[in-house]
């Protein structure tokens, strides 16, 4: 049994979630191949090649590939699946979008956010905004998932894997036109160790700002309810929830969040959580660790002093 696992990166570097979507191909068993696929990705490669478990790095280098098109890459992965009877991915912007159209080209159905393996064919996945588990089995030829990297921790970087330089290069469906794209010196919302995120009782964009200092203290990710990204107080890329980032930090830090279970369903596998909210009443509180009832704008100036 072959496994393919879709790498995640920038053409840089790559994302820590490609380690976690190894670790649930070893759960599965089989050989693990990992696809690289981008343009001058030399050091990504690299990457992928020290994870353990992997056997082979499958690398399609070429410019058609640069910018990470789903519709590109989607015929790429659709001509490399006979090998293979597992196709995974993150389950994340990226994985979303490349595998539904795999799995439509392959004729079979996509098992999504796939929590958990039971058997090569037997997975858990989470269902109604994460309040319920459902294991399910598929009888299809190929499984196309996509994997919560949440759920699984990353493989160690101690592997070395063959390297495969694939030779063919389709012509694109579709071509690049611009992309505009949110700079930050903090870390990545889906590989922070630390979360700070407010919602909509934060008021306003301009409020966001202390937030945004005590992440920067605390080297952490800032992020946001689904609530404040509508309400236009911060971008959507972070926004966290089912409709956002899944997010599994080792300190998650609410500020302002009622803890509507669209929001919950994002965060509530965090190692900590920590609820800073007036109303004693907030759903927050049922999950979290600790919670300081208290008005978020007395609360986290003293934090700040205290850091």
């Amino acid at each position: 049994m072959a496994i393919l696992v879709l790498a995640e990166h920038d053409n840089n570097s790559l994302k820590l979630d490609t380690a976690k979507v190894v670790a649930c191909g070893q759960a599965i068993g089989g050989d693990i191949d990992v696809l690289v696929v981008g343009h001058n990705c030399g050091d990504a490669v690299s990457s992928a090649q020290q994870l353990n478990g992997v056997r082979k790095v499958l690398v399609a280098d070429a410019a058609v590939y640069a910018n990470g098109l789903a519709e590109n890459i989607g015929d790429l992965l659709t001509e490399l699946a006979a090998d293979y009877e597992h196709i995974l991915a993150a389950a994340s912007s990226h994985g979303k979008d490349v595998l539904p159209r795999v799995a439509a080209l392959l004729d079979v159905s996509q098992l999504s956010e796939v929590i958990e393996v039971i058997s090569a064919d037997t997975f858990v996945r989470p269902v109604y905004a994460g309040s319920a588990l459902a294991t399910v089995q598929s009888l299809d030829d190929k499984k196309v998932m996509t994997v919560r990297s949440s759920a699984f921790d990353a493989v160690a970087s101690d592997g070395s894997a063959q390297l495969l330089t694939l030779g063919q290069e389709i012509a694109p469906l579709v071509e690049f036109q611009s992309q505009s794209l949110t700079e930050s010196e903090r870390p990545e919302l889906g590989s922070a160790g630390i979360i700070v995120s407010g919602g909509r009782a934060m008021g306003n964009s301009e409020n966001f700002g202390i937030l945004e200092q005590l992440a920067d203290k605390l080297g952490g990710a800032l992020g946001a309810s689904r609530a404040a990204v509508d309400a236009g107080f911060v971008p959507n890329d972070l926004q966290v929830g089912q409709t956002g980032k899944i997010v599994a930090p080792d300190l998650y830090i609410a500020v302002g969040i009622s803890g509507a279970i669209q929001h919950l369903a994002g965060m509530k596998d965090s190692k900590v959580i920590v609820a800073i909210n007036k109303d004693p009443e907030a759903p927050i509180f049922q999950v979290a660790d600790y919670g300081l009832e208290a008005d978020l704008f007395e609360a986290v100036p003293e934090l700040l002093a205290q850091l």
